[in-house]
C-alpha cells in the first residue's frame, strides 16, 4: 500500500507558489487574502490559523477579521461589502460553519465571484459543473491534485463518494465525472452504503463520523481518500475510515496529513489566481 502524502505534495506546491508570488511582487502585485471568522469555535480558529501561516510562508498578505458570534447578518454582509470594494483584497473567505441565526447561502452569495477563492458562489459552482474556468472548491480541488500527483487514473473507474455536501461531496462528484469516472454519490438517506462501497475502485469519504467505513465494506486494492476529520475523546484526530481498512487498500490518505494540507494549498493557489486575474495586465 502507498501513502497519499498530502503534506509532501502541499510543500512542493508551496515552493512553486513562492516563485510565482516573487514574480508578482516584481510587478507590484501583492496577493491578499481576507478571512472572516465568526464566533469562538476552536476548530474554525485552528483552520484559520493554518491558512494564515500558509499565506505567510508563500508571501500572500493575510487579513483576518474576527467577529462575535452574535453579529447580525447585515453586519456580516457589510464586512463582505467592504472587502468586495477593497482593491487591495484579491480573495475573500468566510470560515464555515456560521452561527445558526445567519443565512450561510446569503453570505456566500454576497462575495464577489472574482474574489470567491473558496469556490462556493453559485457563479463559480455553475462554471465548475459546466467544465468552465472558475474557482474550484479547495477540498475537491486538493483531492484531484493528490490523485494526479500519484498517477492514480480516474478515467473509467468506479468512484464512490460518501457524503453529499455542497462543500465537498457534490463538487467532488462533478470533478470526478468530468475526469471520466462513473460516480455513486451516497448520503444519509442511502439504504445500504456497503452495496456501493464494495464496488468502489476509488472511495472518497467526507461525513465526519469515525469508523463509518469498515474493512468488510471495501474490496481488495481500493484507493481510499479519507476527507473526514474527527477528534476522539482521547484527543486523537482520525478520519471517517477505520484504520483496519488500510490493510485492503492500494493507496490511502492519512488523517491528519492527507487531504487537509491539500485543501489549504488549493486555497492559496486560488488566491494567487485571483490576484493575477484582477491585477496582472
Amino acid at each position: 500500500m502507498i501513502l497519499l502524502d498530502g503534506k509532501l505534495l502541499a510543500k512542493k506546491q508551496e515552493e512553486k507558489m513562492i516563485k510565482v508570488v516573487e514574480e508578482l511582487y516584481k510587478k507590484n502585485i501583492i496577493p491578499t487574502l481576507a478571512v472572516i471568522l465568526v464566533g469562538d469555535d476552536a476548530a474554525s480558529a485552528s483552520y484559520v490559523n493554518m491558512k494564515t501561516k500558509a499565506s505567510h510562508r508563500i508571501g500572500i498578505d493575510s487579513i483576518t477579521r474576527t467577529y462575535h458570534k452574535n453579529i447580525t447578518e447585515n453586519q456580516l454582509l457589510e464586512a463582505i461589502y467592504k472587502f468586495n470594494h477593497d482593491e487591495d483584497v484579491d480573495g475573500i473567505l468566510v470560515q464555515l460553519p456560521l452561527p445558526s441565526h445567519i443565512n450561510t447561502q446569503r453570505i456566500l452569495e454576497a462575495i464577489d465571484p472574482l474574489k470567491d477563492v473558496d469556490g462556493f458562489h453559485p457563479y463559480n459552482v455553475g462554471r465548475m459543473y459546466a467544465g468552465l474556468n472558475g474557482f474550484l472548491p479547495a477540498t475537491p480541488m486538493g483531492v484531484m491534485e493528490l490523485l494526479k500527483f500519484y498517477d492514480i487514473e480516474v478515467l473509467g473507474k468506479n468512484v464512490v463518494i460518501v457524503g453529499a455536501s455542497n462543500i465537498v461531496g457534490k463538487p467532488l462528484a462533478a470533478l470526478m465525472l468530468q475526469s471520466g469516472a462513473t460516480i455513486s454519490l451516497c448520503h444519509i438517506h442511502t439504504k445500504d452504503i456497503s452495496l456501493y462501497t464494495k464496488q468502489a475502485d476509488i472511495l472518497c469519504v467526507g461525513v465526519g463520523k469515525p469508523s463509518l467505513i469498515t474493512k468488510d465494506m471495501v474490496k481488495e486494492g481500493v484507493v481510499i481518500v479519507d476527507i473526514g476529520i474527527n477528534r476522539l475523546e482521547d484527543g486523537r484526530i482520525v478520519g471517517d475510515v477505520d484504520s483496519d481498512v488500510v490493510e485492503k487498500s492500494s493507496y490511502f490518505t492519512p488523517v491528519p496529513g492527507g487531504v487537509g494540507p491539500m485543501t489549504i494549498a488549493s486555497l492559496m493557489q486560488n488566491t494567487i489566481i485571483a490576484a493575477k486575474n484582477r491585477k496582472e495586465k
